[in-house]
């Protein structure tokens, strides 16, 4: 029996076109299956368009239309793939990943640095290579897919603008490449969880990615305060807030604190994550304010998983232990 795979499309590039005011999605979900037809004896792919929108243009109601369609039709299908610009497709992977937990069926997101309509371009290449992975029995849960990579929602991240090697597995292995058609897996747990299947249906965007510079005052929180349930800082280094003479930063996180509200700590740096422990600039303020620490996650994973758990509790403690919970 052939396999069903539900097609989401969402636009980005690998649908765009230019129509002389810059690339633009053009494509419908029907017109991909022109370029899957090598599939059709293994496959039956259904399309469906979620939106067309450049993945700029994404957010957290996306998300949730995205997972709400994942979980009326969970059932019908064996996988799920959805196209995806670039640009944003690290945040889709990562927050799809908290709001569709432990599912056995794969949820495969892809996208093209060129347009599929293009002559030359890794649009072809990455959409069979994800309907390869879709159809493997060893695949489940949201992964990204592409240039040959499979990677974990939560661990990928775009680290090239042009380059078709455009996306990283981040402080993590990939879970498997594609070589010739064929897949090699490095992990495969499919047979180790009985985690029963859980889909959430709630998110809190009120969430800000503050980077420091140098020179940086702490008032500039003063100006988030109203608007913003949690800050998320992005340190120097391992993590550290700094102290110009003026305690900017400690008097506006203790007013952040004080009040309720999340205020977690991460790095500029991609690889090898935080730990403010480490030096005086990051302990004295972890110890403190008991500072929430995003560790080796990527920044798109602390963002998606801050806004998955604000949404599931108000409660400081309650969100410590979901955010700490892998």
């Amino acid at each position: 029996m052939k396999k069903r795979i539900l097609l989401l499309t969402t636009g980005g590039t690998i649908a765009s076109q230019d129509g002389g005011n810059g690339l633009a999605p053009v494509l419908s979900s029907d017109d991909f299956l022109d370029y899957m037809k090598e599939f059709e004896d293994v496959c039956e792919l259904v399309p469906y368009e979620v939106c067309s929108i450049d993945s700029t243009n994404m957010e957290a109601s996306w998300w949730l239309k995205l997972a709400g369609l994942i979980q009326k039709n969970y059932t019908l299908y064996d996988a799920f793939l959805i196209c995806h610009g670039t640009d944003t497709m690290a945040y889709t992977a990562a927050a799809l990943s908290y709001l569709i937990q432990n599912s056995v069926k794969p949820i495969v997101l892809t996208g093209a640095q060129k347009s599929i309509l293009q002559e030359i371009t890794d649009a072809r290449k990455n959409l069979h290579d994800s309907i390869r992975c879709a159809l493997d029995d060893r695949s489940r849960d949201v992964m990204l897919v592409f240039d040959g990579k499979i990677i974990a929602g939560t661990r990928a991240k775009k680290t090239a603008t042009f380059s078709y090697n455009a996306f990283s597995s981040i402080n993590f292995p990939q879970i498997a490449i594609i070589q010739d058609s064929r897949i090699i897996f490095y992990i495969d747990d499919k047979d180790q969880s009985t985690t029963p299947l859980k889909f959430c249906h709630t998110l809190n965007d009120r969430v800000f990615l503050l980077k420091l510079i140098p020179g940086i005052s702490g008032r500039i929180l003063e100006a988030l305060y109203d608007s913003y349930d949690a800050v998320i800082i992005e340190s120097f280094g391992v993590g550290g807030l700094p102290n110009y003479g003026d305690d900017s930063f400690h008097e506006m996180i203790q007013k952040f604190i004080s009040s309720g509200k999340i205020v977690i700590m991460a790095t500029q740096v991609t690889h090898e994550g935080s730990d403010m422990e480490i030096y005086q600039v990051g302990k004295v303020m972890k110890d403190q304010f008991n500072l929430i620490e995003s560790y080796d996650m990527t920044l798109e994973a602390t963002v998606a998983k801050t806004m998955w758990a604000l949404g599931q509790t108000g409660d400081v403690a309650a969100f410590q232990g979901l955010f700490y919970k892998p």
